[in-house]
């Protein structure tokens, strides 16, 4: 059967994939805002992130069921590909957070690389930033919400590229465009991590772990053509 003519704002248009980038990107504006003065990250939560994460949600189910699927598709393998890049972001930071755990002090330095997560989360549930010990609570909202600016990430990289065939490594760029961008915030200072040479060397590399495999995951897993409605 086939698709049903849908409303160019609601699905894969110039103007429907700004508004996907624009409704993806309060994930991260959510703690851009805190750092800025603009509000506390709670109320841009409420009043901000969540509807507009109901919203792209809507979005993508209405181009699944009337569309020609491929905004839904997009935001699907996005959220996935961002969501894996996440994952290995991560996984090489691991050596550096467990450095004296693991005994490899000798190989690589520690560093509190995973500090602000728990700090994320205190700050949605409205606790005091800085705790001596953070509840299960503020440590699962942390990474949640850590894990969403992946996923996020990833559909507004497949906005930007538009398409599947779209070269992979565009994804570093935008990766390291991302933290040359937080390094220059006051991201920093706000968490009291030292702005040290090492600091930026992982922080970059990491980057470009997140982008290169947001790039080839999405590439790989976002189909050519949309399943047929």
């Amino acid at each position: 059967m086939p698709a049903l003519k849908s409303n160019p704002l609601l699905s894969w248009t110039p103007a429907g994939r700004a508004i996907v980038f624009t409704l993806a990107a309060a994930s991260i504006w959510c703690l851009l805002a805190e750092f800025y003065g603009l509000c506390s990250m709670r109320t841009f939560f409420f009043w901000a992130l969540l509807p507009a994460t109901v919203l792209l949600i809507a979005m993508a189910l209405y181009d699944r069921a009337k569309g020609d699927r491929r905004l839904w598709t997009a935001v699907l393998w996005g959220a996935a590909a961002g969501t894996a890049a996440a994952v290995a972001y991560d996984v090489f930071r691991l050596p550096f957070v467990f450095s004296h755990a693991w005994g490899l002090d000798g190989i690589v330095p520690q560093m509190p690389l995973f500090k602000v997560f728990p700090r994320f989360g205190a700050m949605l549930l409205n606790e005091p930033v800085e705790q001596t010990s953070y509840s299960l609570a503020a440590q699962l909202t942390g990474w949640a919400y850590h894990f969403s600016n992946g996923a996020t990430f990833g559909i507004m990289y497949a906005t930007l590229i538009g398409k599947p065939s779209r070269a992979w490594f565009w994804a570093i760029v935008m990766a390291v465009g991302i933290e040359i961008c937080f390094l220059l915030s006051p991201y920093t200072r706000f968490f009291a991590i030292p702005m040290t040479a090492l600091f930026v060397a992982v922080t970059l590399t990491a980057h470009v772990i997140f982008g290169a495999a947001m790039g080839l995951s999405i590439r790989r897993w976002w189909p050519k053509a949309p399943a047929p409605a």
